[in-house]
Parts: C-alpha cells; structure tokens; sequence
C-alpha cells in the first residue's frame, strides 16, 4: 500500500524531531503560532504607508494580553 509507505517515509525522516519531543516534552508550537498571526496580521496591514505602523500593529496583536494570557479580571 503506497499509503502506509509513504507514512513510514515521512515518520523515519521526522523521527530525531518526533523523539526529542517524546524526551523534552517540549516543542515550537507556540513561536510557530505566533509566526502565524504575525504573517496574517502583515497581509491585512499591507496597505499601510506607514511601516512603522504595520510593526506597530503586529507587535500590539501577539502581545501576551491581545492572545488571552491576561485577564484584567483575575488582577
């Protein structure tokens, strides 16, 4: 089955990241989230004149309390 072959290729390839996380417990998914919203967050700005602007609104949009981390509540 050409299927399963493919998936024991991709898994042997990928298997020192798969075991480091099996290790660690540890993994990039949050810097690759955080990557995510920056490159949306760009294209939205992208008619911006201003660069100083389109920095400023994508450093304002991955701040800690725009993802939900800080509740003003819980202070």
């Amino acid at each position: 089955m050409p299927e399963v072959r493919q998936l024991a290729t991709i898994v042997d390839r990928w298997w020192p990241e798969v075991a480091a996380f099996i290790d660690t417990g540890h993994s990039n998914a949050e810097s690759e989230g955080i990557n995510r919203v920056i490159k949306l967050v760009a294209r939205n700005a992208f008619g911006f004149r201003n660069n100083d602007h389109q920095q400023l609104r994508t450093r304002c949009v991955t701040t800690r309390r725009a993802r939900g981390h800080l509740r003003i509540a819980q202070l």
